[in-house]
């Protein structure tokens, strides 16, 4: 399925996303694999079927292969550090924040693509499950990579679009 595809799957009533899709696909404060990794980071995070399947051919055509591998372990490591320091950062109790974590991170120190990309799309997934603390932990270490806040609030973008095309699909097949 290509990103036509998917835009053509969603009714009338989300007009908005469709745009915004195809702006967010032409955007350029994003170099190709920044942005794509970040389509696909997001995608892969939200788990809905046909947004996965033509988010991950869009980003086939512009990412390497080491890049679409990051691009998932981004949105697989995310998905679990965003449950456990969301937890950590919500729960009355503060001594679980000085507690180590004891779950493998390994990607996180070898992902296999720029350290920065990296970082931005798990950026992305963490907008994407609202985790404030591990958005304001990547956002530290983007800026230490000189990503600027536009390129940031361009991948946090990308995260809320395809979240919400993601929702407007589960809810049209409910």
């Amino acid at each position: 399925m290509s990103l036509d595809a998917l835009k053509d799957r969603l009714p009338d009533y989300a007009k908005d996303l469709k745009l915004n899709l195809s702006s967010l696909a032409r955007e350029t404060v994003l170099d190709e694999q920044k942005k794509w990794g970040a389509f696909l980071a997001a995608a892969h995070a939200v788990g809905e079927p046909a947004t996965y399947a033509a988010l991950a051919a869009e980003a086939g055509e512009h990412l390497s292969p080491e890049a679409v591998t990051a691009a998932k372990a981004a949105s697989a490591i995310m998905g679990m550090n965003n449950v456990y320091y969301r937890f950590t950062h919500m729960v009355s109790a503060k001594d679980y924040r000085t507690m180590p974590a004891r779950l493998r991170m390994n990607a996180l120190a070898n992902p296999g693509v720029d350290k920065a990309d990296f970082e931005l799309w798990a950026m992305t997934v963490s907008a994407v499950n609202g985790c404030g603390m591990c958005m304001d932990s990547h956002e530290a270490e983007l800026r230490k990579h000189g990503v600027s806040a536009e390129q940031v609030q361009a991948s946090v973008r990308i995260g809320a679009v395809v979240n919400a095309v993601a929702a407007v699909l589960r809810a049209e097949a409910a």
